[in-house]
């Protein structure tokens, strides 16, 4: 397990999550491959994020929902 994926995480969504939050599905899996490039550029793996963090998919969309300044629901 790495934290150095679980920290990469959640400073990729500390400085994205705002252009993504009132994204519908598609533009948050465009979102998650980003992610994922920007990590494999720095030598981190999918593998490594997700074994700490579980679904990378459900943690973005659990972001979004607890997001300050969200949808108001």
């Amino acid at each position: 397990m790495s934290t150095r994926g679980t920290n990469f995480l959640h400073q990729w969504l500390s400085n994205n999550l705002s252009g993504i939050v009132s994204s519908d599905v598609i533009s948050v899996a465009e979102a998650i491959q980003k992610l994922f490039a920007d990590a494999k550029a720095l030598g981190i793996s999918s593998t490594e994020i997700e074994d700490e963090t579980g679904s990378v998919y459900e943690t973005v969309l659990d972001a979004i929902v607890h997001h300050d300044g969200g949808p108001a629901g």
